[in-house]
């Protein structure tokens, strides 16, 4: 049995499909455990393929490339230094899983498929209940992704005997607080095993990922914590004894602030959207309210002033982005407006506002610009949705989370007051998927209950046409039946 382990845990942010790109940040991060001293270098889930990979992992071409460089990774382990941990989609046993590879000695060691998958989670299947691995003398525990959070996925390593639990991650960053680490703590509890965990970091499609890593050991005590939101590497040292595996605790980075947290994940949501696919920087159309404004001033953080243009019909609302240091263009729509003529039914007003839609995405697209919207989750459900085209970053936060998270940021933006308890029963009838008798019980009146029960019916089909955005923890809204036979149940 060995009695000493180094182990190397690193946070990084990986892009979904880059394979070599992906390899290259991994040989990367090898290198420095390997000046460090270490044994083995744990990367987050999906750090080859990167991750979620939604149908892209469903392609075969795209899975021949990962076991091509999965390959010529695991040939890099024979020069002697750290084994390699990292993760990436295979077939296995007839079914597409979702894969952790240990690799050394020139070769693939082991391999484990997640065995916590749910059962809407396209496209990959659970594995077998997993055994531990035999790695240099210690029965290693390997853990991916959400078998953190199944109980019986620790359970039955432990009770297979494993000596130390080790989980490639991959958390979400969600509006409310974080759950890895009591969930980790529950885990310790349960099996009376240390526990390392190590995360993946960036923006991926509508996800942030805050990254970082943790070691508990099988006291409970937190012996290690890496930094959230930036590539990291920690050496974690540990030592048999007859009671079973300990790290020797390092000093903590300091943790953020909840708020400070939310808008780290905002920013590093825009631009890894830009950055990941090519463009140039960010359009922001400034349509009026607190959400465009909010989100000018986060890309504006996130790709500085220089990448970022906003965009208006009227020239009185420039002054908006000229207090945020940015600059405005102003798109006037009169002769457009004045080609069509009287309408019908006058619908010049929301002629004028498709209008606009259609003028910033023409014009963010000539400029290979990604279109930010300012669309909270407020508008979203009663259906108040912009043109599809581009992105919307607060698509998770309601909009009375928005005035506080201005603030907090020493942002003086002017926009009226969010109406917080609209906020709070829209939260209650589509989040907690509480009746609108059980909101009423609340506190709330009636008639407004009813009233935004019934909107957000009316306007589940335009949920169809929203543009993605940052979900934040939120489940991706499944919009209405196109036909739909729910009348009117409530008197």
């Amino acid at each position: 049995m060995s009695t000493g382990l180094r182990l190397a845990l690193s946070s990084l942010n990986p892009v979904a499909g880059a394979l070599r790109a992906n390899a290259g940040a991994i040989l990367a991060m090898r290198k420095k455990a390997a000046r460090e001293g270490a044994d083995l270098l744990a990367t987050p889930q999906g750090s080859l393929s990167g991750h979620p990979l939604l149908d892209l992992a469903r392609d075969a071409t795209f899975r021949e490339a990962c076991e091509a460089v999965l390959a010529e990774l695991a040939a890099t382990t024979g020069d002697g230094g750290p084994d390699l941990l990292v993760g990436a989609p295979a077939l296995e046993a007839g079914g597409l899983r979702d894969m952790v590879f240990l690799l050394g000695q020139g070769g693939v060691l082991a391999r484990r498929a997640r065995h916590a998958v749910a059962g809407t989670e396209a496209p990959f299947e659970p594995g077998p209940a997993p055994g531990p691995v035999s790695w240099r003398g210690v029965r290693l525990g390997i853990m991916a992704g959400d078998d953190l959070h199944d109980p019986s996925v620790a359970e039955t390593l432990a009770e297979s005997g494993a000596e130390l639990l080790l989980c490639a991650g991959a958390s979400a960053v969600t509006s409310g607080p974080e759950r890895d680490m009591d969930i980790a703590v529950a885990r310790v509890v349960e099996t009376g095993l240390p526990l390392a965990w190590t995360g993946q970091w960036g923006g991926q499609g509508e996800e942030v990922f805050a990254g970082g890593g943790f070691v508990l050991n099988a006291d409970r005590s937190l012996a290690v914590r890496l930094p959230s939101f930036s590539d990291a590497l920690a050496l974690t040292e540990w030592n048999a004894s007859p009671d079973g595996w300990r790290c020797e605790p390092r000093p903590l980075p300091p943790l953020m602030l909840p708020e400070a947290r939310l808008w780290q994940a905002l920013a590093l949501g825009v631009a890894d959207q830009v950055r990941k696919a090519g463009l140039s920087g960010a359009v922001v159309p400034l349509t009026g309210g607190l959400g465009p404004l909010l989100v000018a001033a986060c890309a504006r953080e996130a790709l500085g002033a220089r990448q970022v243009l906003t965009v208006a019909v009227e020239p009185a609302q420039a002054a908006s982005a000229e207090a945020l240091g940015l600059a405005c263009e102003v798109l006037p729509l009169s002769p457009a407006l004045a080609a069509f003529g009287p309408l019908p039914g006058g619908g010049t007003p929301d002629m004028a506002r498709q209008l606009g839609q259609l003028a910033f995405a023409a014009f963010a697209q000539s400029r290979g610009a990604l279109l930010l919207h300012g669309l909270d989750r407020t508008a979203l459900l009663l259906g108040d949705i912009p043109h599809p085209d581009g992105f919307a970053p607060l698509k998770g936060l309601y909009s009375s989370t928005l005035q506080s998270l201005a603030r907090s940021h020493g942002l003086a933006l002017s926009a009226p007051t969010p109406d917080a308890a609209m906020d709070a029963i829209l939260e209650a009838l589509a989040d907690q998927g509480q009746p609108v008798e059980a909101v009423v019980a609340r506190g709330f009146p009636r008639t407004q209950v009813v009233d935004l029960w019934r909107r957000m019916h009316q306007g589940g089909y335009k949920r169809r046409q929203a543009p993605p955005g940052l979900i934040l923890g939120r489940r991706r809204d499944c919009p209405d039946p196109l036909n739909n036979g729910l009348t009117d149940p409530i008197p």
